[in-house]
């Protein structure tokens, strides 16, 4: 469905969605292709929704990794994470391709949600994730990678990982925006080289790239003016809608 064919009311839609989700991109760091690709995928369609959201991602990511301040840091210690994500992208992407009816969006909403009662109840300090950090590290980016290609959302062991190291928000931020930067620009390239995605298609996209990152700014100011504590809380809260979320998902495909 070209963008140029749709109507007012739907390019206004889509805009809304955008600069909503570059708030969420930039105030916690995630949530831009999860909250965008499927309200706009209900108006649409998902190969629409896709490529209208795509270049907005990579934008807002920008956004939230560059006006985080310097990255070496977080590139020194961080850096192998993409790759462990890229490794379990391919097995995901398989696991998907050879075993479809595996509920894989259950097992991962369920896992966020064991995660969250555990730090309810205290649980979820592990000092041992700390002392042995980069032995943990390929654990949590080979899960992320391999629910990125079976639910497409690769998140939330990222998320997990990342607040056992009781990193700051800052490092957290870039942390996970470094791996979704690497994984949404290899899907660009594969769409654009492999998917018939023309430049004229993505062209047609810019100015929700500039609606994407005049949101993410706005989030990144938001999230300026809160203590850790706080930015704690709210990504637990995202983490927890985003356990319902694919509970819901899966709830439909399984008895809709």
């Amino acid at each position: 469905m070209p963008l140029d064919t749709l109507s007012a009311g739907l390019l206004a839609w889509m805009a809304i969605v955008i600069l909503l989700a570059g708030l969420s991109q930039g105030a916690l760091g995630f949530g831009f292709p999860f909250i965008a690709t499927p309200l706009i995928a209900m108006v649409t369609d998902m190969r629409t929704a896709v490529i209208a959201v795509l270049l907005p991602t990579l934008a807002t990511i920008a956004v939230a990794l560059f006006a985080s301040g310097s990255l070496r840091a977080t590139l020194g210690r961080f850096w192998m994470m993409p790759v462990y994500a890229a490794a379990g992208s391919a097995l995901g992407t398989w696991l998907f391709v050879s075993a479809p009816d595996v509920p894989y969006t259950l097992v991962l909403a369920l896992m966020t949600l064991v995660y969250l009662n555990l730090d309810r109840v205290g649980r979820a300090n592990w000092p041992v994730v700390k002392r042995n950090e980069r032995r943990f590290a390929p654990l949590p980016g080979f899960t992320a990678g391999i629910f990125e290609g079976t639910a497409n959302i690769a998140a939330p062991p990222l998320i997990i990982f990342y607040l056992a190291l009781g990193l700051s928000p800052v490092m957290l931020v870039q942390a996970l925006n470094i791996c979704f930067f690497v994984g949404k620009a290899t899907q660009f390239t594969v769409l654009t080289s492999r998917g018939g995605v023309g430049m004229d298609e993505w062209l047609a996209t810019l100015p929700f790239v500039a609606i994407g990152a005049a949101g993410s700014l706005i989030g990144v100011r938001v999230r300026h003016r809160i203590d850790a504590q706080t930015f704690r809380v709210w990504v637990k809260r995202a983490l927890f809608v985003i356990a319902l979320v694919l509970l819901a998902q899966y709830a439909y495909s399984r008895f809709a």
